[in-house]
């Protein structure tokens, strides 16, 4: 079995990139024959035009991948865009994708309402998503609920190019990963760096604190008793927490634990879950010729498996 996973550079990871993405898909990677990790940073052309940002970004989300325990030698980890077959194949298949299809994509019209120009590269985002995925033969791609519809794209384009050219390429499964938590933000909403309210993964301390200690709470008094499931930070502190660990935690917020308490808490918590990631990350960011290494590495083995791929799809539409 394949499984494929990506991650976008768009900048600072926090904690709701970590619980509801990271940390479900390299469990998932652990039990596949074979796993591919990318950095999908064709991807983040659509939002980002600035050359030094997306090479930080790029180098960050390395950094933080490695420092949240994905081993490269488990799977294969690289730059999308050291991979050239990624936008041969995106062509191939763009023409065989209906209008229709890309109109329908709810992300496109989302992101439109939002501001973002209406650009070639965001329309056809979910194409360049499909030869993501189709290029390597994955049979499970695990996403959460807000990727869906691109997968089932993904699905529709896979088995329009089989009809009109031969079965050529594997149809993946979409497994909805429907036990990922939605992490909220510290205003309450979800988690994300577009409506700024998020508490970063490896920030410095100072930054993670003035983000834990800003989230929002409501008007009852240090002692009066406080509703666990109506707490922002209570929500946060028990993605941290065993099963009898965030009970006993619930307990004490209805005897009145006060807020500020309950911050401190789990900014304790914060560092002592994140603290030897946190120290990874500072190390390997002093050996950036390790993550030139296995990047390498990773591309080399990924356009490997491209190739043949590719020498399928060319000989199936004529171009062999």
């Amino acid at each position: 079995m394949r499984v494929l996973s990506a991650i976008q550079p768009s900048g600072q990871l926090h904690l709701g990139n970590y619980f509801g993405s990271i940390r479900p898909n390299l469990e998932f990677i652990g039990q596949a024959e074979q796993s591919f990790y990318f950095i999908v940073d064709l991807h983040a052309l659509t939002t980002l035009q600035d050359a030094a940002l997306l090479r930080k970004y790029r180098q960050d989300a390395v950094l933080d991948l490695l420092a949240c325990g994905l081993d490269p030698e488990k799977a294969i980890l690289f730059y999308q865009s050291d991979v050239p077959e990624h936008m041969e194949l995106m062509w191939i298949l763009s023409t065989i994708t209906p209008m229709g299809l890309l109109e329908r994509a709810v992300s496109y019209k989302e992101k439109i309402q939002k501001g973002l120009p209406a650009s070639a590269g965001l329309f056809n985002y979910p194409v360049l998503m499909a030869a993501d995925i189709l290029l390597y033969d994955a049979n499970v791609v695990p996403v959460g609920r807000d990727q869906q519809q691109h997968l089932e794209m993904a699905r529709d384009i896979a088995t329009r190019f089989n009809h009109a050219f031969g079965e050529t390429f594997v149809v993946p499964e979409v497994l909805i990963r429907e036990e990922v938590a939605v992490v909220p933000g510290i205003d309450g909403q979800k988690m994300s760096k577009s409506y700024r309210n998020i508490i970063p993964l490896f920030g410095e301390e100072e930054q993670l604190r003035r983000s834990i200690m800003s989230i929002v709470t409501d008007s009852k008094g240090a002692a009066d008793p406080k509703d666990p499931k109506t707490s922002v930070i209570f929500q946060i502190h028990k993605l941290f927490l065993s099963k009898s660990e965030e009970e006993s935690l619930a307990l004490e917020y209805r005897k009145g634990l006060s807020y500020g308490e309950a911050k401190e808490r789990l900014f304790r918590k914060y560092l002592e879950v994140f603290g030897s990631m946190r120290q990874r990350r500072t190390e390997l960011a002093q050996e950036p010729h390790v993550l030139d290494e296995i990047m390498a590495a990773g591309a080399r083995k990924a356009s490997a498996v491209a190739r043949k791929t590719m020498e399928r799809v060319r000989e199936a539409v004529g171009l062999r």
